[in-house]
């Protein structure tokens, strides 16, 4: 891995959908780590998986080149494939209903619009050490924010 890329680890967590969530990151670069985690009494896992790469991206000090690792299939075929179609008809879907979480989808493509980012789906709960870890911190985010 070169020192000068960021891995963003992002992963989001609700009891109940909807239901209280937490959103969690770990970020590592130039051999250091940092984690971070929040929640919210009232929301949805989906949300909570864009609000973690927001969070995780919004963190960065500088532009970066950042392999955001998400096991949200919603986030990363969302954010590198969905997103021109949705910008293109003006943020409605191809059945020309309201993009869900536009505001979120909006954000995100801000933030990662500061960053060189390479977008990376993972499997959820199958042993990836730095997505336990981003789930262990979402799921602590959704127990305080209850």
């Amino acid at each position: 891995m070169s020192e000068d890329v960021v891995e963003l680890y992002a992963d989001g967590a609700c009891k109940g959908n909807p239901g209280c969530g937490g959103w969690g990151v770990v970020l590592r670069a130039r051999g250091r780590e940092k984690e971070l985690y929040g929640g919210e009494a009232a929301t949805t896992n989906n949300r909570m998986e864009l609000q973690a790469v927001i969070e995780g991206l919004s963190a960065l000090k500088r532009r970066s080149r950042v392999k955001v690792y998400t096991d949200s299939q919603y986030v990363q075929k969302g954010i590198s494939e969905w997103i021109h179609d949705w910008k293109r008809r003006g943020w409605r879907t191809a059945a020309r209903a309201p993009v869900k979480n536009a505001d979120l989808w909006r954000v995100l493509d801000e933030v990662a619009g500061g960053h060189e980012v390479e977008w990376h789906w993972v499997r959820g709960h199958a042993g990836h050490p730095e997505n336990e870890r981003a789930d262990a911190l979402a799921n602590k985010g959704a127990g305080e924010a209850g």
